[in-house]
């Protein structure tokens, strides 16, 4: 089977250049929407949220981390139904535009001492818009690409968008670190933070030129084709999320619970890390942040790898090699920060994001290959925004409230291996998607057609 259907025109500039706009407008909405996270852990306690208990300050923070995810539904819901609609790079485009403005406007915002509860308030409001656009990017950006390839490679193509995340942190948490090495103290927390926030609107004007240089996915259009002649016919389509509460839930709850111990893993690994670093041990925050990027850029590079694994074994094997491993490494994870040595920290975080690529290289082609094309952004928005509310929102809250009542890591490690197993639970009586096409309907009737190589696909249901 070819890697672009027959029946479609290929991208323009190939299925490389659809891959590098995805990745690097990725990237770069992940950059900002990490970079509120590395700053919660590590400064706006002080300059938005002082209280007299570091860690209470910190709590805040983070809830105000949290209400960015609480959006991300919202602009799943809404830039899926245009995205179904209208196409999926218009989005894409606003999707950007809307992220970049969001956190470059926090650069400049004033801090409590300078005008009160107002800078909270803008701080909250503007992570709200953060978390509207990132809702809407992850889809777009996943769909785009796995609709422009073939079915052979899907998850090695559909794996890079997913190293945006990586790549964002890294860049984000990059930026930080040099800074904080750079400066003092008290130099970073006057003024030092905001240079990665103003970077942002550099960085968005060269994912803006990549993004809008791409073609549209051809089996968006060809179904968009379809769409317009059943309405010359007089055939009335209801609105995409209806058709997915209806025929697709169960599909929604699949990509729910896949992405559960996947989301929580992430933002315990990186964001709560920090504060467990800098505040329970008490240890420099360069070593957290230097750590952190260091099993970022080796993350960055596996995921692709994982991706590719799933094209040969499938989606469900590989997502639980991540899942069953983070459940154990939940364990020894703390034990080895514990160590307060750097090359261990290091190590211990690296293996981590090595079980979480896992997890997610093979994520972007599974949850695509569980919707119909005319309801594919809604639904694979729906489902993994809504995941990011009852996991990675939570993840950083519930890491440290159970660090401040128990004076222990051992309950965040029980936490994080009861994630890992509502993934992999789900992911054990999920059926096989790989190899599926995206073409056909996944409620039409009779069997999925032969795809070769590939094994079964069989999403149709849960």
């Amino acid at each position: 089977m070819s890697d672009t259907p027959s029946d479609t025109p290929a991208p323009k500039g190939g299925i490389g250049r659809v891959v590098s706009a995805s990745l690097i407008g990725t990237t770069v909405e992940w950059y900002d929407f990490f970079l509120y996270g590395s700053a919660a852990a590590l400064v706006f306690n002080k300059l938005f949220f002082p209280t007299a208990d570091p860690l209470v300050g910190t709590l805040i923070a983070f809830v105000t981390y949290a209400i960015g995810f609480v959006a991300r539904p919202l602009g799943g819901i809404v830039f899926g139904h245009f995205g179904d609609k209208l196409g999926r790079k218009k989005l894409l485009v606003v999707s950007l535009l809307m992220m970049g403005g969001a956190t470059f406007a926090m650069g400049l915002l004033p801090t409590y001492q300078a005008i009160g509860v107002a800078a909270p308030i803008l701080l909250t409001v503007l992570r709200l818009v953060q978390g509207f656009a990132l809702g809407g990017e992850w889809g777009g950006a996943v769909l785009i690409v796995s609709e422009h390839g073939g079915d052979k490679h899907r998850g090695f193509w559909a794996s890079w968008p997913q190293a945006g995340a990586p790549g964002g942190n890294l860049l984000a948490t990059g930026v930080l670190a040099v800074l904080a090495t750079v400066q003092s103290d008290a130099a970073f927390e006057s003024w030092g933070w905001r240079v990665p926030f103003l970077l942002s609107g550099v960085l968005v004007v060269i994912g803006l030129w990549i993004r809008v240089s791409v073609s549209e996915s051809p089996v968006f259009l060809a179904a968009q084709a379809k769409a317009q002649a059943d309405a010359a016919r007089g055939v009335k389509e209801t609105a995409p999320v209806v058709q997915v509460l209806r025929r697709s839930w169960r599909e929604v709850l699949s990509a729910i619970g896949t992405r559960f111990g996947e989301n929580v893993s992430y933002y315990v690994l990186t964001s709560f890390l920090l504060v467990y670093v800098t505040v329970h041990l008490g240890l420099p925050k360069s070593t957290a942040l230097n750590a952190v990027l260091i099993a970022s850029a080796v993350h960055f590079v596996t995921i692709p790898l994982w991706g590719a694994l799933s094209d040969r074994l499938g989606r469900r094997p590989v997502t639980l090699i991540g899942s069953v491993g983070m459940a154990v490494w939940a364990f020894a994870f703390f034990t080895l920060v514990d160590s307060r040595s750097f090359l261990v920290i290091t190590l211990s975080v690296t293996v981590g994001l090595l079980l979480h690529g896992a997890m997610y290289g093979p994520q972007a082609a599974f949850i695509s290959e569980m919707f119909d094309t005319k309801v594919r952004y809604s639904g694979a928005s729906m489902g993994s925004q809504l995941a990011s509310i009852v996991a990675g929102a939570l993840a950083p809250i519930i890491a440290v409230q159970l660090l401040k009542d128990y004076e222990s890591s051992v309950p965040v490690s029980v936490y994080l291996c009861a994630a890992a197993l509502v993934t992999t639970v789900t992911v054990a009586i999920t059926r096989e998607t790989r190899g599926r096409d995206l073409n056909r309907s996944l409620h039409e009737d009779g069997p999925e057609p032969p795809t070769g190589t590939a094994a079964p696909a069989a999403a149709e249901r849960v």
